[in-house]
């Protein structure tokens, strides 16, 4: 990523407000990234219609390094046939070929452009559109979404014959495939975007959270709810709102509420899990189950094992002590929405 300043920042907002009239009404109708008015989940949901339709297989093709990898004399070809003013195209050269400085070192650049300015994903729309021409003339069915390119197809033989043809036009635009992360494969394999997809009754394609992508959300929540930091409760639970509030909208289109009830059950552990350890052991432990109406035998079971963390955050002692209401108190939305 490269951080531009404010200035620079500014002049690139000028030049996308000046070139993306021009080129984004010639784009594809299935490039979907980085567009006025343009969504993942409307990639998500063509990609969902392809399958629905009998599209079984997919050509998921990832590029090598793409922003590192664009060819400033390619794109500049390309933006020169659209753009008159030659002043314009200058500005852009050199936005290209400026130096990065990486630990108070410029590192020169000559090739690439850089992520994290509002000028770059427009450049790489202009750079991929002759490919998706490409794909529309040939009759196939795809979704673009940034260089995140899947082509739906009936078999594999014809999915063979799409990703050489792929391997030629991303040649031709000095780019290449990641042949260890490409491939012709089923969708159920595969993910787009974050999402995968499963047969339901009927048979109705459904959308669900990827695995790769739980395995991230997970790991993300238990580096919030460690207990490195010395942070209350109260915190955890701010810094964990903001996260969850956020995967929630994205991955609002899975089909599978069974999945976000089983994570809210898992993140509730967590939390319970972090306060006994802030309640330290023994007889701290035993006198805030307590104080939050624990007793019987399930007050004797919890304190004794409370050095136990996690097996202890499932007893019905920490249900009791700590319910799912106390975490919506302090602000942990729930992932799994109301019925």
């Amino acid at each position: 990523m490269g951080i531009p300043t404010v200035l620079d920042r500014f002049i690139q907002q000028c030049l996308l407000q000046a070139l993306q009239p021009m080129f984004d009404p010639t784009f594809s109708e299935h490039s979907h990234g980085f567009r006025p008015g343009r969504r993942a989940h409307d990639a998500v949901r063509e990609a969902q219609s392809y399958v629905q339709a009998g599209r079984r297989w997919v050509v998921d093709v990832d590029l090598e390094k793409f922003f590192d990898r664009v060819n400033h004399d390619v794109l500049m070809n390309k933006l020169g046939k659209r753009v008159g003013d030659r002043r314009l195209l200058r500005i852009i050269r050199r936005y290209l070929e400026a130096g990065i400085m990486a630990d108070g070192v410029v590192v020169e650049r000559r090739e690439g452009t850089p992520q994290g300015g509002p000028l770059s994903p427009l450049l790489a729309n202009v750079l991929l559109d002759s490919v998706d021409k490409e794909l529309e003339r040939r009759g196939h069915a795809f979704v673009r979404y940034a260089d995140d390119c899947n082509v739906y197809v009936r078999s594999r033989r014809a999915g063979e014959r799409v990703m050489e043809a792929l391997r030629r036009q991303y040649a031709r635009l000095r780019l290449r495939v990641n042949e260890d992360k490409s491939t012709v494969a089923r969708v159920w394999d595969r993910k787009f975007l974050g999402y995968s997809f499963w047969v339901a009754k009927g048979p109705t394609i459904k959308r669900r959270v990827a695995p790769k992508a739980l395995g991230e959300f997970k790991k993300r929540v238990r580096q919030i709810t460690s207990r490195t930091g010395g942070r209350s409760l109260e915190q955890v639970a701010e810094k964990l709102r903001s996260y969850l509030l956020g995967w929630r909208q994205y991955f609002s289109l899975a089909d599978t509420p069974r999945i976000f009830e089983d994570l809210d059950k898992w993140i509730h552990r967590r939390l319970r899990m972090l306060q006994l350890r802030q309640w330290k052991r023994g007889t701290t432990a035993f006198r805030e189950l307590q104080r939050r109406g624990v007793d019987g035998a399930a007050l004797g079971i919890a304190a004794r094992f409370a050095r136990s963390w996690w097996h202890v955050a499932a007893h019905k002692a920490l249900h009791i002590a700590l319910p799912s209401s106390h975490f919506e108190q302090l602000g942990v939305p729930r992932l799994a929405l109301p019925h």
